[in-house]
């Protein structure tokens, strides 16, 4: 049962952004099993737990994040993130082209949403295809999406804007990727249990979105848009 984070993951956080090597983080990896991968996990497991309960036939997996950065793209930086996420999503063949619930924690925030990582370009470009086609789905969700004032849209945009056959939907036509998000500077909602609730609202909330947007792959390839 999650029961919050506490100021002991903070401080592993900022220690591992200050100390980002090896001999460092083995001296200190107990503090980062019991005081970030342990409560990211619970929590994981919680959230998965309420959402699958609503939605038992979606067939949803989780996952939380590693700590240690690939190898191959550590770019100058150190071995290891400071920061650490969980998510939940239906299973696809890549990850990172796939839209994704998740829950994010850094040293300086917390955020969660649905969204994706690195969306293929046919995948924006099937998108586009389905608002001049159908844009009556979207539409139903952009009005959700309206109603509340937890996440809000964003997302890189193209610096040449795309002519978007309906107005309404114009900030979701011209983007190369796009989240739903909420973002907060770490407060004391991370150290609360009802942290677990906050998320697994949300992502009941989400699940429509992410079911429009997973859906879009298995829609004919229109091309360059």
């Amino acid at each position: 049962m999650f029961q919050g984070f506490s100021q002991e993951t903070v401080d592993f956080m900022w220690g591992i952004r200050f100390n980002n090597q090896r001999e460092w983080f083995l001296a200190h990896k107990q503090e980062y099993l019991d005081h970030l991968y342990r409560p990211m996990t619970e929590l994981c497991d919680q959230v998965y737990a309420a959402v699958t309960d609503t939605f038992p036939h979606h067939g949803l997996v989780r996952k939380v994040s590693r700590i240690y950065r690939d190898a191959r793209r550590l770019h100058g930086r150190g071995p290891y993130k400071d920061h650490l996420w969980c998510s939940i999503q239906r299973p696809a063949p890549q990850f990172s082209a796939a839209p994704v619930l998740w829950f994010e924690l850094t040293p300086e925030e917390w955020s969660c949403g649905m969204g994706y990582y690195a969306p293929k370009a046919a995948t924006m470009a099937r998108h586009r295809a389905r608002i001049q086609r159908d844009p009556a789905p979207l539409l139903a969700l952009e009005r959700l999406l309206a109603g509340q004032d937890t996440f809000v849209l964003e997302g890189q945009e193209y610096a040449r804007k795309k002519p978007c056959p309906v107005p309404e939907l114009a900030a979701w036509y011209n983007r190369r990727s796009l989240h739903l998000i909420h973002q907060e500077p770490l407060n004391e909602a991370i150290y609360s249990p009802a942290l677990a609730d906050f998320v697994a609202e949300g992502f009941r909330f989400l699940m429509p979105f992410h079911d429009y947007f997973f859906a879009l792959d298995g829609d004919p390839d229109p091309g360059a848009i």
